[in-house]
């Protein structure tokens, strides 16, 4: 769920809250500097043959120049572990910069001082390992501390929501997801209950009592820090009041996009040059890199597999045509990416019969032969599908393309269908590995199955690739129950 964040937070109403953070950066860039000035005697103590002679010699010295250089950077990319919604990679990126940096002016001040600069680049790499590494160590330490000390009730910001909207609930499931964010959600005000709220989303009254504390007839029952507003663009008037009233608080004023329920549809805003649109979907493989990658995984993994696969094939050939006369592979139109239909190549497993674009295969289906069957439950039937994510009609993990016949039948049933062909389809795929694999007797199986495909495109991210892999690589060991 996104929101639109506006910050109007004046420096003297902010005081608190920001002595409270500064207290917190400024313990961090301690600790962080005490380690490095540790790390550099623990690495000539142990470690001299990877030290320059002179830090050897005069390690307090180089402990002193490497602790100002890494308090000069830090002071520049500063430390956000105060953060309450701070992200592993945040984490990682500015503590990799402050290393490099500092180890790069250290390298460059300590060049100019010493005259015996042998093992310099030995000691660059040694330091540079060891105090990421620290770093790292010390930001999970000062989170887990950080932590606990908001689960006490300590460092939290009060939230208020206005309306009755389920993007409001969305937003209250995200911040109370992990209570290390110090979020504590005092309640709502909204003429109508929201839907499935749990017992802790306490409603505080209707929008007329939220008038009156708008306008300074009553005082809000708990100190609030944010308000989280979702309002019909239609209520314009009132967004605006709300947003004086927290000019003048000094509260900050978030918006959240409507959600609406009778369509199963949330906005989404995007970024078009300065301006803020919203669609009514998220594709984080629209992004050059995640396709790039997304593809070179694609390409590398479908060659290694068909070069493994070569020898098997004359194997396969000979079993199914002494099984089943026909051709070794089985070839059907399906619908692909953007809805345009593609030939998928699958090793044939069953006789060749008419039904083949027109029905799909069953538990204990006649058209099966015995070595068909088995190749089926191990999936070894979709092994030439690599070929299709070579060419590029596929890719290895993506919603399972279906055949144009049931694409036609169900578009005209289920009324986001179609959105699965947003990506490109997969030999394997999120709903393949959470039970809704094979055949779908009833309409409710296709309408999950068309759930988990748009979850997948709309929350694609490479390690959930790996895992949908993995998951798939256990089924040719442990038998699915759908799979026939």
């Amino acid at each position: 769920m996104y929101v639109i964040r506006i910050n109007y937070v004046p420096l003297h109403r902010m005081a608190n809250s920001e002595n409270k953070n500064n207290l917190i950066t400024w313990l961090v860039l301690l600790g962080d500097v005490v380690a490095y000035g540790v790390l550099v005697h623990v690495c000539v103590r142990f470690l001299p043959e990877y030290c320059s002679p002179a830090v050897n010699h005069h390690p307090d010295i180089a402990s002193v120049i490497g602790m100002l250089c890494l308090l000069l950077f830090s002071l520049v990319i500063p430390p956000v572990v105060h953060r309450r919604r701070l992200q592993v990679r945040d984490i990682t990126v500015r503590n990799l910069m402050v290393v490099v940096l500092t180890q790069l002016l250290f390298g460059v001040v300590w060049h100019m001082m010493v005259t015996e600069t042998s093992n310099e680049i030995s000691y660059f790499v040694v330091m540079s390992i060891g105090l990421f590494t620290l770093l790292v160590l010390l930001r999970i330490l000062e989170k887990f501390l950080l932590g606990k000390l908001r689960r006490n009730g300590r460092n939290t910001r009060n939230v208020l929501f206005v309306g009755s909207d389920p993007g409001n609930k969305a937003i209250y499931d995200e911040l109370i997801s992990d209570p290390t964010t110090g979020y504590r959600v005092v309640g709502y005000y909204s003429d109508d209950e929201i839907e499935e709220a749990p017992e802790a989303m306490v409603k505080r009254g209707n929008r007329d009592d939220f008038r009156r504390i708008l306008s300074g007839e009553m005082t809000p029952e708990f100190p609030i820090d944010e308000i989280y507003c979702s309002l019909s663009h239609a209520e314009d008037a009132e967004i605006r009041n709300i947003m004086r009233y927290c000019d003048r608080e000094v509260i900050r004023f978030i918006y959240v996009p409507r959600i609406f329920p009778n369509l199963q549809l949330s906005l989404r805003p995007e970024i078009i040059g300065n301006s803020v649109v919203y669609t009514n979907h998220r594709e984080p493989l629209m992004a050059l890199g995640n396709k790039i990658l997304k593809r070179a995984f694609d390409v590398f993994f479908s060659i290694l597999v068909l070069i493994l696969l070569a020898p098997f094939v004359p194997i396969i050939a000979l079993i199914v045509k002494l099984q089943s006369p026909g051709p070794l592979f089985f070839k059907q139109t399906r619908t692909g990416m953007n809805g345009c239909n593609f030939t998928c190549i699958k090793f044939r497993s069953m006789h060749v019969n008419d039904e083949a674009d027109s029905r799909q295969a069953t538990k204990d289906d006649p058209r099966k032969f015995s070595f068909g069957d088995f190749m089926r439950k191990y999936n070894i039937d979709e092994l030439p599908q690599f070929y299709n994510v070579l060419r590029g009609d596929m890719s290895i993990v993506g919603p399972r393309p279906h055949m144009t016949m049931h694409t036609e039948k169900y578009a005209a049933m289920i009324e986001k269908y179609m959105v699965r062909h947003f990506a490109k389809p997969g030999i394997t795929g999120l709903a393949q590995v959470t039970g809704y694999r094979g055949e779908t007797e009833n309409l409710w199986q296709m309408e999950g199955r068309i759930r988990k495909d748009i979850w997948y495109i709309e929350n694609w991210t490479f390690w959930l690739d790996i895992q949908i892999c993995f998951k798939t690589l256990g089924t040719m060991f442990v038998h699915d129950e759908n799979a026939y």
